[in-house]
């Protein structure tokens, strides 16, 4: 099977979604489901159907968390969520305790906070900021790191300096695949890969390259560049459906990975498909929910 290791839902009659007003995000305005998900992934990736993801926030807000958790406990398709805390407010321990011990807190994975909006390139570095990322990690959980290249020094030197946090690289560090600049990038995205308790998904390309006219040939630096810094066995398939569906949907991404992917053996196919985002989160195939 494949596990998406990283996809969205969200319901605009419950909360507003702000960052989709965006120009070009207008086939995104409107609520998106987990069936949604599965008529979209339907045709699978290289012949392998779709049998568990991890879903993951949008917004700064502990609420949606509680609704991502809840939808969790009623859905087998979602193994793992990625949700969010202040990282920065002094009860932060409390609150993961409180979210763990919620409906469908026991699939909760990791947490992210949306650092690409940061304007402090060192957010990650920041004193408050590692006191709750250490209560992240004594909890055995993942965080998850969104961030834009001119952030990825801070990602590696956080990693440096805290090898006991797994930390998993979102949309492989938002390569600016529209201006084909990736020195920088990619000097920064090893770095970050030195430190192996680092995965990296091989999500989001399609959203850095030209949403409307991107090819294989546009991702392909990204994704080798990707794959020979981590190794297959630390990068995970996503999707970061629905967000692709802005350019192209599922499908069209999920045919463009399995080209990217050709180059590999069997078993580091499986690793990227299915194993990484197990190993990663430590997921586990929940009970079939009628």
């Amino acid at each position: 099977m494949v596990v998406d290791a990283h996809h969205h839902v969200w319901d605009l009659g419950v909360r507003d979604q702000e960052w989709l007003g965006e120009p070009g995000l207008e086939p995104l305005r409107r609520s998106f489901t987990t069936a949604d998900l599965r008529r979209d992934a339907a045709g699978g990736v290289l012949g392998r159907p779709l049998g568990g993801t991890v879903v993951v926030q949008c917004l700064p807000s502990t609420a949606e968390t509680e609704e991502l958790l809840a939808m969790a406990a009623g859905d087998d398709l979602v193994l793992g969520v990625v949700g969010w805390v202040d990282l920065t407010d002094a009860g932060v321990a409390a609150e993961l305790d409180r979210l763990a011990a919620l409906p469908g807190g026991g699939a909760l994975v990791g947490l992210r906070h949306l650092v690409q909006g940061e304007a402090d390139p060192a957010w990650l570095l920041r004193e408050d900021v590692r006191r709750g990322l250490e209560a992240v990690a004594a909890r055995g959980l993942r965080y998850d790191v969104l961030v834009r290249p001119h952030q990825l020094a801070a990602a590696a030197e956080l990693a440096r300096r805290a090898p006991h946090l797994p930390l998993v690289l979102d949309h492989a560090g938002k390569p600016a695949l529209r201006d084909g600049e990736l020195g920088t990038w990619e000097r920064d995205l090893r770095a970050l890969a030195a430190s192996e308790q680092v995965h990296c998904k091989l999500s989001g390309l399609v959203s850095e390259a030209d949403p409307l006219a991107w090819t294989v040939e546009d991702l392909r630096p990204a994704a080798e560049a990707v794959l020979d810094a981590f190794g297959p066995e630390r990068v995970a398939f996503g999707s970061d459906w629905p967000v692709c569906v802005a350019a192209g949907g599922w499908a069209r991404w999920a045919d463009a990975a399995g080209t990217l992917l050709g180059g590999l053996d069997p078993g580091e196919l499986d690793d990227v498909l299915r194993g990484t985002a197990i190993r990663t989160y430590g997921l586990r195939a929940r009970p079939h929910v009628p």
